[in-house]
């Protein structure tokens, strides 16, 4: 059983200048290159703030499921995930994540029935999807 709260640490090293990507690395993990998008007048050659956010949202419902499919002993040959990360205005003229678009593949589930019960479940069981403010839109295939 996971013991609430967890703790996720990170660090994040940076220089001057809108064209100069940096490092950075969440605890005893790989480090990543962050740099600011062509989108925003950066040069890109890293993930930017948004890859890492939608990043975020599709691996939190990935591993939700993997989860919820061991857990309830569901077997599946692939899980294809496509996502789509819509940044726009908001009523007041700031920009937001506006909209989550998810479009889940699953093939050779052990029990069709069973593995759409999950892929519909687990949609308000990822902690990080729970945590937005973006409207999530979810459409599953079973394959």
């Amino acid at each position: 059983m996971t013991k609430y709260p967890l703790v996720f640490n990170a660090t994040t090293n940076a220089t001057s200048g809108l064209n100069t990507p940096w490092e950075s690395n969440a605890f005893n993990q790989l480090p990543l290159t962050v740099a600011i998008p062509k989108e925003f007048e950066g040069e890109g050659g890293g993930y930017s703030p948004e890859d890492l956010y939608l990043l975020a949202l599709t691996n939190c419902f990935v591993a939700t499921f993997k989860f919820a499919a061991h857990k309830s002993a569901l077997t599946f040959s692939d899980l294809k995930v496509e996502t789509r990360l819509i940044v726009d205005l908001d009523e007041s003229g700031r920009p937001m994540m506006k909209e989550f678009y998810l479009d889940s593949y699953l093939s050779g589930a052990s029990h069709a029935e069973r593995a759409q019960r999950l892929l519909t479940k687990i949609e308000g069981s990822c902690l990080i999807l729970n945590s937005v403010k973006t409207k999530v839109i979810f459409h599953h295939h079973l394959c």
